[in-house]
């Protein structure tokens, strides 16, 4: 049976960052996307117009339509394209322009293989849901999407560094916070929501605590958690999952796989044979 794959767009004016993103993609997620690439923001929204991109991978520094340009155009269109946006910049302006474009992420150049990995993952899982919705003839009325604020202008959100003391109690509220919820369906908007903080101003805050995005941070503390109750030979395989808050077995097992290089139940059987 014939799987229609996602259609992804890379676009990027630099040639070596193009072909080195592209060859890490079709090497991990080859089976499960279709790789389309574009050296300008013009030629990114022709793309889009024509492939159906589902996902797009914009640099934002392009000449001519620059990567935010193109991103709100596409946004004018499409509702439901995954947006992620590559910088060789980390600036707050940029987190905050991300946003209002509602992009999935922005990632900094040279991008960490790992990371890119864990949010086009996320990016996939997205647009086969929506599509599945799609194809089921889903409808959600009477319910409309909720744009994120703008963040405050003039407050300590404009600031570029936290001091020492208060980034180390900001760390603990974030890491208590996910100690609580990660067995829940969370995403960074009910985190930065919780704490009365831009989605924005989270993303650059969450960056600077811990170096390293909302995603990649909480992917690593379910896996960690799952590692532990895996070594719990009372516990069924197929519960731990559901436990540490991945709801689909089969994406949990792909997430695990990719953390920790084995499947759930390898990385059990590994365990048991060290203890004997």
């Amino acid at each position: 049976m014939r799987v229609d794959k996602i259609r992804v767009l890379i676009a990027d004016d630099e040639e070596i960052e193009r072909a080195a993103l592209k060859k890490t993609l079709l090497k991990n997620l080859g089976e499960r996307c279709e790789i389309f690439e574009a050296e300008n923001g013009r030629q990114a929204l022709e793309a889009h117009e024509k492939q159906n991109i589902k996902i797009a991978v914009l640099d934002i520094e392009m000449p001519g339509v620059s990567g935010i340009q193109a991103a709100e155009r596409i946004r004018e269109k499409d509702r439901e394209c995954c947006i992620i946006f590559l910088t060789a910049f980390d600036e707050f302006s940029y987190a905050r322009k991300a946003i209002t474009v509602r992009a999935m992420d922005y990632l900094l150049k040279p991008f960490n293989e790992e990371e890119l990995l864990l949010v086009m993952e996320e990016a996939i899982r997205t647009a086969e849901g929506l599509k599945k919705d799609f194809e089921a003839g889903k409808e959600e009325a009477g319910q409309e999407e909720k744009l994120p604020a703008e963040p405050k202008e003039g407050q300590e959100e404009d600031g570029e560094e936290l001091g020492f003391g208060r980034q180390q109690k900001v760390m603990q509220i974030l890491e208590e916070y996910i100690q609580s919820h990660y067995m829940y369906d969370i995403s960074m908007q009910d985190v930065a929501q919780t704490m009365n903080y831009s989605e924005a101003y989270f993303s650059k805050l969450f960056k600077q605590c811990f170096q390293k995005n909302f995603t990649a941070y909480l992917t690593e503390f379910r896996v960690n958690e799952a590692k532990r109750q895996l070594r719990q030979p009372t516990i069924n395989v197929k519960d731990v999952g559901k436990a540490v808050g991945y709801a689909d077995s089969n994406y949990f097992t792909k997430v695990f796989r990719r953390i920790t290089g084995m499947s759930p139940t390898e990385y059990r059987l590994s365990v048991f044979q060290d203890d004997i």
